[in-house]
């Protein structure tokens, strides 16, 4: 019997030796490798490689002031949505069918979380479990300021389908006019330049996807006003902890007053960094605003950038999976994720299936004999209304039938790129012996 873990973390020699050589220079909290790690992933985001030049003066001038690499994808979240001016009172629309950080984040601000049921059965091409558009633009009112879309597994969402919608409610937005610090300011003047409901993409899953967006292939990152992404470790490209956002220009606004934005609200509000600071005679600093902590250290950064440089045979390595996951749920009658078609490409974070006619307890009664055969499944997700904390906000399962019918008979296979040939087998094997008994 073979023992198949969910989702271990692929860390390599490349990523030890330059974590050891950021531990050797002595800079080990935010420094130099944090903002190369910024400037490649703004790279990445914009043109699909992971070798461009973002050494050399010009190509750091290029790329500089694009993302911010922080903490954690939920400190990413919530820094995208104070700079965007979401205070108490607003409401931000969220899928009910997603993890907290999506919700939380917003609640975080004072926000009033809007949930919104997905699709009957998920997207009809790529059966992830989408918000249903029709229900989005109903839910938006005068005091909807955002709406969180969340690339669940690595599918992008149909961010064309969402910017028509905050388009035609266009006439529904009032922005805030409030100039009373710096980060209020600078929200008010962010609404004002939008002039509509924000979208704010949740990618944790989906760094290096892509989409056809406006007639031409996006990468994710290049689709929403504001993005977040996470580095956990159990996603595709790792930090162990850590996150990072990133947004589209804003017209009237530098790009650099919104990225010295993100770093004072993730560093106690605090106007030099460590970096700054060891100038000669720059010692002094100022506190703009008692904000927050949630910076990004220069050993994770150490191991995001050698991730960067496996990525591309990462997403490979999981394609080539999926690909074998495919063939045989297909033989088998289960429905599965739809990971790339003509007009999308994930990043094969997760791979979801749902096995039809089984009730909940049968489902966990399916991944309990998976187990015992060595096979580590896992459920993606629980729908926020069946959470405790949710539920005590007033939110209701009923009112969301699409989200539980979606939820109640999924199973999450293992996708990690630890997997070997015969592993993958052994998991196919599993399941098909499994399963058969429920079909």
């Amino acid at each position: 019997m073979r023992k198949i873990p969910f989702s271990p973390p692929d860390i390599g020699e490349y990523e030890i030796a330059e974590v050891i050589e950021a531990l050797k220079s002595g800079w080990i909290t935010t420094g130099p490798r944090t903002k190369l790690l910024e400037r490649r992933l703004a790279a990445y985001i914009e043109t699909g490689r992971n070798d461009v030049d973002c050494e050399s003066e010009e190509g750091a001038a290029r790329y500089a002031n694009r993302v911010v690499c922080l903490n954690s994808a939920t400190a990413a979240e919530e820094l995208n949505l104070r700079i965007l001016g979401v205070r108490e009172g607003d409401e931000v629309i969220v899928p009910a069918y997603t993890y907290t950080a999506s919700a939380s984040a917003a609640i975080h601000c004072g926000a009033v979380v809007v949930f919104a049921d997905i699709q009957k059965d998920g997207d009809p091409d790529t059966h992830m479990p989408e918000m249903d558009y029709e229900k989005l633009a109903a839910l938006i009112t005068p005091r909807t300021k955002a709406i969180v879309t969340v690339d669940l597994g690595g599918i992008v969402c149909d961010y064309e389908k969402i910017n028509r919608i905050v388009e035609e409610k266009r006439s529904l937005f009032t922005p805030m006019d409030c100039h009373e610090d710096v980060l209020s300011d600078l929200g008010s003047r962010i609404q004002k330049a939008l002039g509509r409901v924000a979208v704010v993409a949740d990618c944790a899953h989906s760094l290096g996807a892509s989409r056809v967006f406006g007639g031409k292939r996006l990468n994710c990152g290049q689709m929403a006003d504001f993005t977040s992404f996470s580095f956990h470790a159990v996603k595709n490209f790792t930090t162990a902890e850590g996150g990072a956002s990133a947004w589209l220009p804003i017209p009237g606004i530098d790009n650099a007053e919104i990225y010295h934005m993100y770093q004072l609200l993730s560093l106690h509000g605090q106007n030099k960094d460590a970096l700054a600071k060891t100038k000669l005679g720059a010692w002094e600093y100022d506190i703009i605003g008692p904000w927050y902590k949630c910076n990004m250290t220069d050993i994770m950064a150490a191991m995001g950038l050698r991730q960067l440089d496996r990525y591309p045979g990462l997403l490979a390595r999981r394609t080539w999976i999926l690909n074998r996951y495919d063939a045989a749920c297909d033989a088998l009658g289960i429905s599965h994720l739809v990971h790339h078609n003509e007009t999308m490409d994930s990043s094969c974070h997760l791979y979801l299936i749902r096995v039809p006619g089984i009730t909940e307890q049968q489902r966990g009664e399916i991944i309990e004999k998976m187990a015992a055969k060595g096979v580590a499944t896992n459920v993606h997700y629980k729908p926020l209304p069946m959470m405790t904390a949710y539920k005590a906000l007033g939110a209701d399962i009923k009112d969301y039938p699409n989200a539980y019918d979606y939820y109640h008979n999924l199973i999450t296979l293992p996708l990690h790129t630890l997997l070997s040939d015969e592993d993958v087998s052994y998991v196919i094997e599993v399941l098909s012996e499994v399963v058969k008994e429920y079909l």
